[in-house]
């Protein structure tokens, strides 16, 4: 009977492409894999560091296994396992933990810890290698969903803002071949997914290392041009893209493409260019003000996501309320709100200036709530207009969900027909929940 295996991923959409293609590599050595809430005979989880939950989260999960199966081999993998292995072995239950290049060796490691059942178990064998060796690249994608895809397309990152652990975690900058992307697409298309996210670390760096060096051949701009191309897409979307990395000729191509949807999610972390020079970002204000015009200007009707990070070393009431007034006064749709957390190893950890918990807490508390009326002004702009939407494959309490091309959450009475399928649709209402409802136009199931 062959080896059952279960997967828990924490963090960003990036471990979600990397965990699919790691289960697929045990599925290749002939394991099943089983829900993490299933007894199974490995458990493995990936690993984020970006904030202090998703270290406090680990030990959880970890219980988590044990219970469902206390003799089974828990691994651990991911950002917290290459920056903290030993923290991480030093859990009880850990049996084997990797870092950046051993991950998708896994299965190997496995193999070799089944055939010797004479070591001791929850030991916690550790192998990771020095950050400065995650110089080689692998290509991922993610096929859990029926409707959408995560395609990993870059990793790493050559910023060194001064919060930031990434390139502690992931090393330096390099990208997936523009080959190999475009074969991932495909194969993704043909599998009758509906829409790709793309996902990377810093995506709009696409290109460097492609050739396993600095070699620069392609850029951000090539890689969407070719996979606006690729036949059998529905929709592409941009996950996440630094401020300074997106070009107008990249939002002008969105602007007129065929599968490349109306969403751009972009960082912004501060609205003041005394924080923003304190975290070593590569642009001011001004620039991101430029860069929402253009998209509005070119696509009146997209919708724009912003990350910020409040609480930072030095950030005064003053520094604050010029983020929330910044925010308050652009045409976005909605925020991400990090409160900040320090992190070993980093610059910002040995600032002065230390924002007390409580502050932090309310300041990102103002924030959500000003999220919330963003994303309803934005909703409540989009009543009225045709969209086509892609419904999701959950019933939840009766209704199916679904998301339009520039990100509007809809629902309707569930219908198992409308799964993974693509109609359009004119937005009537926001109901009391907050979700747009419609009409259907026309039937036009793909």
């Amino acid at each position: 009977m062959n080896k059952k295996v279960a997967f828990y991923t924490l963090g960003c959409k990036l471990n979600f492409s990397e965990t699919s293609t790691i289960a697929r590599n045990f599925n290749n050595e002939g394991f099943d894999r089983v829900d993490f809430s299933e007894k199974a005979d490995i458990y493995v989880i990936n690993t984020c560091s970006v904030t202090e939950n998703a270290d406090k989260r680990f030990k959880t999960i970890v219980k988590q296994a044990q219970k469902a199966n206390p003799e089974a081999f828990v691994a651990a993998v991911g950002c917290y396992a290459q920056l903290k292995p030993q923290d991480l072995a030093d859990v009880n239950g850990v049996d084997l933990v990797l870092g950046a290049t051993e991950k998708f060796n896994i299965t190997s490691f496995i193999n070799d810890l089944l055939s010797h059942p004479e070591r001791s178990r929850g030991v916690g064998e550790v192998h990771s290698c020095e950050i400065e060796e995650a110089d080689f690249y692998v290509g991922s994608y993610s096929i859990g969903d029926r409707t959408r895809a995560f395609l990993k397309v870059q990793d790493g990152c050559d910023y060194k803002c001064t919060y930031c652990t990434i390139p502690l975690a992931r090393g330096i900058s390099r990208s997936d071949t523009m080959d190999n992307v475009l074969k991932n697409a495909k194969a993704i298309s043909e599998q009758n997914i509906k829409e790709i996210v793309l996902t990377g670390v810093n995506i709009g760096d696409y290109g460097k290392g492609e050739f396993g060096n600095k070699k620069h051949e392609h850029t951000f701009l090539d890689l969407v041009t070719e996979l606006d191309k690729v036949e059998g897409i529905e929709r592409l979307r941009i996950s996440s893209i630094e401020p300074n990395l997106l070009k107008n000729e990249t939002i002008d191509l969105v602007s007129k493409s065929r599968t490349f949807v109306p969403h751009f999610h972009i960082p912004l972390q501060s609205g003041s260019n005394f924080i923003l020079k304190k975290m070593k970002r590569r642009y001011l204000r001004e620039l991101y003000v430029d860069r929402v015009s253009k998209i509005k200007e070119v696509m009146p009707h997209a919708c724009i996501g912003v990350d910020v990070i409040i609480g930072f070393p030095g950030e005064t009431d003053e520094h604050f309320l010029e983020t929330y007034n910044f925010l308050t006064a652009l045409d976005i749709s909605y925020l991400h709100v990090f409160t900040y957390s320090e992190r070993d190893h980093t610059e910002a950890a040995e600032m002065a200036g230390i924002v007390p918990k409580n502050v932090r807490s309310k300041r990102s508390k103002m924030l959500r709530g000003l999220s919330v009326k963003k994303r309803r002004a934005f909703y409540e702009s989009q009543v009225g207009t045709i969209r086509t939407v892609l419904f999701e494959s959950q019933n939840k309490e009766g209704y199916i969900h679904g998301f339009t091309e520039n990100y509007v959450k809809t629902k309707t009475p569930w219908n198992p027909e409308l799964v993974n399928t693509l109609h359009e649709v004119e937005l009537t209402e926001i109901d009391d929940d907050g979700l747009l409802r419609f009409e259907f136009l026309e039937v036009m199931s793909r």
